[in-house]
């Protein structure tokens, strides 16, 4: 007679299934309350900065591109358009920081992947989702 062997300590399969997707539960929550928490202070001592330094990397060749646009222009990088709505920098200090709100979708898809803030300083912080490319800010200036 075969007889089932039973975990004693909880570790069967089913219990790593409901692990993991707690877990995972948890990541999507959490990157979701950190979405809703990246706030831009219109009263901060800023300027509005008129041009953009952009660095993309294509993750499926590995190779980087640096795009410079204007506020209010829009570019394609491989499948991304990329449209600059604003960037900004501190007054007293225009090196220290820049931030840059964007606006980029997959020319495939029709909803954006991304429509936000981005921080020169902190690029993990509200980030492109995508499967090929990444996006980061670099500068802002008035060249």
């Amino acid at each position: 007679m075969k007889t089932k062997r039973k975990s004693v300590n909880g570790t069967g399969a089913g219990s790593w299934i409901r692990l993991v997707s707690l877990v995972g539960g948890l990541l999507v929550a959490v990157q979701a309350v950190a979405a809703q928490s990246v706030q831009i202070d219109n009263d901060q001592d800023t300027v509005e900065a008129r041009y953009l330094h952009l660095r993309g990397l294509d993750t499926l060749n590995g190779t980087t591109r640096d795009l410079d646009l204007e506020v209010g222009q829009t570019i394609r990088y491989g499948y991304l358009e990329i449209a600059a709505e604003a960037c900004r920098v501190p007054r007293g200090d225009p090196a220290a920081d820049a931030y840059a709100f964007l606006r980029i979708r997959d020319l495939r898809e029709e909803a954006p992947r991304f429509s936000g803030w981005m921080f020169a300083s902190s690029p993990a912080v509200s980030a492109l989702d995508h499967p090929r490319y990444d996006v980061w800010v670099l500068s802002c200036n008035n060249r």
